[in-house]
């Protein structure tokens, strides 16, 4: 079963966000039966709050035997054509997300952008 899990685990993307625009986005901790965890970020413009998000995450990630949690949340601003992302704000509902822990994964997913955070901002 762990072997199982963490096969699921591995296949799920560590960030998912909208390419373009300023929307709200969560960090979600995923687990698999037995397995390691893993920190992944969802930021989508569609979502009206985090917990949109959250759900829509939770229900994904259970087709595939996993079960997650919210770390908290934050907005993003995604500009392609500047190569830009920054991280900021926080969740009503879920807290401040780490936005460090944040910045590390988008830096991993888009090497070539400037990726800056701040705690400042909502």
């Amino acid at each position: 079963a762990a072997a199982m899990a963490a096969e699921a685990l591995s296949q799920v993307a560590d960030v998912q966000i909208d390419g373009d625009g300023v929307f709200k986005y969560v960090l979600v901790r995923v687990r698999g039966a037995g397995a390691p965890v893993k920190d992944v970020v969802r930021g989508h413009g569609w979502a009206e709050y985090h917990a949109d998000l959250f759900e829509r995450t939770e229900e994904e990630l259970a087709r595939h035997g996993l079960s997650c949690e919210c770390l908290g949340g934050g907005r993003l601003s995604h500009r392609p054509e500047e190569r830009k992302i920054h991280v900021y704000g926080y969740s009503v509902g879920f807290g401040r997300a780490d936005h460090a822990v944040t910045t590390e994964k988008l830096k991993a997913k888009y090497p070539d952008y400037e990726i800056t955070w701040a705690d400042e901002g909502y």
